[in-house]
């Protein structure tokens, strides 16, 4: 299946220049969606996974339901001041202005198996964060996993030598 066929590109979104990959449209078809985690899940099928880590908030709509499909519990990584509990946090750049992440201190047991799982990798800048997050926990980041890439902005750079899983490529 073809997955690109399923997102919609919206041009100069949020900001002039930008071309927004907007995965809405994929996620609005049942079959589709499904497909998507089910991939993933193909993939991975013979990786040793302790939990999968996902930023907020797309993270958390492939990084959920893929936990699911593993069998694996799933781990919220939030923006600074959601989570009510003692928490970590890093700040990083999107492609397009400035955040801060944040995890439960007791989120990760130290060497825990961790997939991170987002819908898109950029910049790598959300996810290099997370990892730095993971692993001031002492869990031991295994890999990557992704509905698109975005190549020509280099991500994978970013990310050190970990395994990348990612379904679509622009």
């Amino acid at each position: 299946m073809n997955f690109k066929d399923y997102i919609r590109v919206i041009e100069d979104f949020p900001q002039p220049g930008i071309s927004f990959k907007d995965i809405t449209t994929l996620l609005q078809n049942g079959p589709v969606y499904k497909e998507v985690i089910n991939e993933l899940a193909r993939q991975l099928k013979d990786v040793e996974i302790d939990c999968i880590a996902g930023p907020e908030a797309r993270g958390f709509v492939i990084g959920a339901p893929l936990a699911v499909a593993l069998g694996v519990g799933f781990i919220p990584i939030r923006k600074s001041g959601k989570l009510p509990g003692e928490t970590i946090e890093a700040d990083y750049a999107l492609e397009y202005g400035k955040d801060k992440l944040a995890m439960h201190n007791d989120a990760i047991k130290p060497g825990q198996k961790v997939l991170i799982a987002d819908d898109l990798l950029a910049t790598g800048g959300t996810i290099a964060t997370s990892i730095n997050l993971i692993e001031q926990l002492g869990g031991n980041i295994i890999g990557a996993a992704f509905l698109i890439e975005l190549a020509e902005l280099n991500g994978r750079e970013k990310l050190g030598n970990i395994d990348v899983i990612s379904l679509v490529t622009y």
